[in-house]
This record gives structure tokens, C-alpha cells and sequence, in this order.
């Protein structure tokens, strides 16, 4: 944290050194040249902590492999950032570094555990899944790295959850991966004064990029074998980005637009569009972050019908919220018109009278 908060000054001087600046325009927020790659300085400390301080905790090829990754991963957001790659070429630095997750530090989805079905075991269906798992987890905390302070705040609420479950809930030989989540969380703690509004930097695709990853990466560790349980786990840990991407395919394809073209009607747009200010939008997002946070800490103490209506409930109170703030868009209110149309004609059964007869209409 220390180490994070110290570096990050200098990360700010040599982004504006090498070009890495946000100008303003109509989809941004800022109003005036922003410093961006501030993910660098979180890397910097995160590494400087696993292999320095704590390398003696980590399998060291594990260790190394990941390294590599991540590396891909910072190039990818620098490169990004200084000047702004494809949608095409930044996956592609993604899916590299999913490929070296995969074959080097042999961290993927083996099998899966469902109810009523019993293990599955995934076959050459592991590596599809597993690199769309991290694609699509890495591209999730990018796309809500929108306001100051977002992305940061909520990933350090969604690392320290994981850690907590990692910790008390996943086997001792995997107590290592909680201390690296850890890691992690006080980097981005140590970041987050120079990031929350007014930023003075902003993490860039050097850090949403890098966080999403490991973060992806992180959650893999417990879903080597995949249960109902460790799947539904990380999935309502990150439930704020994961939605928000979700819903963002569903508009644009209901708007027939590519997925892959950006537009101003994220969550935290239509937060301050219906008059929050900067900092109250990010602090309700890191409200919904802890609200999804406290509910997965749940599913590990529920038995398996609990976690079942847990989940739908979880599902059915989302898309009313989502829908009342119409993050889908204008008019697109499928669930809030059903209960509207029941409550009506439950309304009208009400009042018939006695005899059997309805009221006459006015």
C-alpha cells in the first residue's frame, strides 16, 4: 500500500512524459486532460510484494508464469493508452496472456460440479472456457472504469470478499492465494487517494485491464474444480461490473449496434443522469458492490436449495432495479409491466361486488 501510494506520483509525471492523457470528449466524464497508466504503480507494488516480500508463500513457477501474463496484460494497457489500440488488438493481448494463464501456470477449469448431475469433467472444453472466463471478467471491470475512483473502489470491495471466502471457505494448500489477493487489495488501497474524485490520475487500461485480470485469475484458483457453489461465488462478488456488461451487450443488440461500440449508457451515466453528482454515483456503486459483496458471503454457509432461491431472488431484485432506472433504455420495463398488469387485475377482481357483478367503467 505504501509503496503504491509513494510511486504513483512518478507514474503520473511519466504518463504525461510518454502521451498517456485522457482528453475530454463527448463519452468521457472529465473536463480537462487527465493523466492515465496509473495501473503501472499498482503493478509495480504488487509484484515488488509477491516476489520480494512474499515469494517464499508461492509456488515459484506459478509465480513466474503469472508474471508473464501480467506483463502481456501491462503492455496491452500501455500501448492502449498512449495510443489507443482496436477492440480486435486489445483482446488479442488479452487472449495471449489467457493462453499463458493457461498452459504455463496450468490454472484453469477442470470440471464442474452440478446439482443433480454430479462432476462433469470439461475435456477440451477447459481451455474455451477458461480463456472466455478471463476475457470476459477482464472486460467487465474495463468497461466500468468510468468515474473517479470507480473501478479502483469496487475491485478492492470485490478482491477483499474473494480473499475472505479464499481464506475461510477453500482447502489449506490454497491459503497462499487469499495472501496474493490481499497483495493486491493494499496496492489498489494505496492507489485510491490519487484516483478518487478529483483524480488526479486515472487508472487507463493499464490498470482496469490488469485488475480485471487478475482478478479472473484470482477466481480461477478456486473454481479448478468447479462446484455450483465456487461458480455462483465470484460471479456475485463482481456482480456490479458483471451486470452492467451484461446489460450493455442487451442494449446494443436490442438497438441493433455493435457490441463493441461504446456509448454513454452505463450504470454510472444513468446514475448521473437522473441528477446524482460525480462522488454520490461512485459512492452508491460501491453500495451495490458491497450489498452483491455480503450476499455471496452467504452461499458457502446456504445449503443447496437456499443457494438456489438465493440466486433467483438475487436475479428477480437486479432486473427490478436495473429496469426502474432504465438502464436497458426507455420503455424496456418487460418485468415492472407484468407485475403492473397483475396488480391491475387483481385490483379489478377485487372489485367486484358481492353479487358477482363488476363495477361500470368511468
Amino acid at each position: 500500500m505504501i509503496i503504491a501510494a509513494a510511486i504513483t506520483p512518478f507514474v503520473r509525471k511519466m504518463a504525461f512524459v510518454l502521451g498517456a492523457v485522457d482528453k475530454p470528449n463527448a463519452r468521457r466524464v472529465n473536463t480537462k486532460p487527465m493523466p492515465t497508466m496509473g495501473g503501472l504503480g499498482i503493478f509495480v507494488a504488487f509484484t515488488f510484494s509477491t516476489f520480494v516480500l512474499l515469494r517464499i508463500q508461492f509456488p515459484t513457477h506459478e509465480l513466474f508464469s503469472v508474471f508473464l501474463a501480467e506483463v502481456v496484460i501491462i503492455l496491452t494497457g500501455m500501448i492502449d493508452d498512449i495510443k489507443e489500440l482496436k477492440p480486435h488488438q486489445k483482446m488479442g493481448g488479452i487472449f495471449l496472456a489467457s493462453l499463458i494463464i493457461y498452459f504455463l501456470a496450468g490454472i484453469r477449469m477442470n470440471q464442474i460440479v452440478l446439482p443433480f448431475f454430479g462432476a462433469i469433467q470439461l475435456g477440451w472444453l477447459s481451455l474455451p472456457i477458461t480463456v472466455f472466463w478471463i476475457l470476459a471478467i477482464t472486460n467487465a471491470v474495463n468497461l466500468i472504469d468510468g468515474l473517479d475512483g470507480l473501478a479502483t473502489g469496487v475491485s478492492i470491495i470485490g478482491l477483499f470478499t474473494m480473499g475472505i471466502v479464499g481464506y475461510f471457505f477453500l482447502t489449506i494448500p490454497n491459503v497462499y492465494v487469499s495472501i496474493w489477493i490481499f497483495a493486491l487489495v493494499a496496492a489498489l488501497l494505496g492507489f485510491l487517494p490519487h484516483n478518487f474524485h478529483p483524480a488526479k490520475i486515472f487508472l487507463g487500461d493499464t490498470g482496469a485491464l490488469f485488475i480485471g485480470f487478475m482478478i479472473a485469475v484470482f477466481s480461477l484458483k478456486g473454481l479448478k474444480n468447479v462446484t455450483f457453489v465456487t461458480l455462483l461465488i465470484p460471479v456475485i462478488i463482481l456482480g456490479v461490473p458483471i451486470t452492467d456488461t451484461v446489460y450493455a451487450i442487451l442494449r446494443r443488440l436490442l438497438n441493433k449496434k455493435p457490441i463493441s461500440q461504446a456509448d454513454k449508457h452505463h450504470l454510472h451515466h444513468v446514475l448521473m443522469g437522473m441528477g446524482l453528482s460525480h462522488r454520490q454515483t461512485v459512492l452508491v456503486i460501491y453500495g451495490l458492490a458491497l450489498i452483491f459483496a455480503f450476499i455471496s458471503l452467504l452461499y458457502p454457509l446456504s445449503s443447496l436449495w437456499g443457494n438456489i432461491l438465493l440466486t433467483i431472488f438475487v436475479l428477480i431484485g437486479l432486473e427490478l432495479f436495473i429496469e426502474s432506472i432504465g438502464l436497458l433504455g426507455d420503455g424496456r420495463r418487460p418485468l415492472i409491466r407484468r407485475i403492473e398488469r397483475a396488480v391491475k387485475t387483481l385490483a379489478r377482481g377485487e372489485s367486484v361486488d358481492k353479487t358477482g357483478h363488476k363495477p361500470q367503467d368511468k
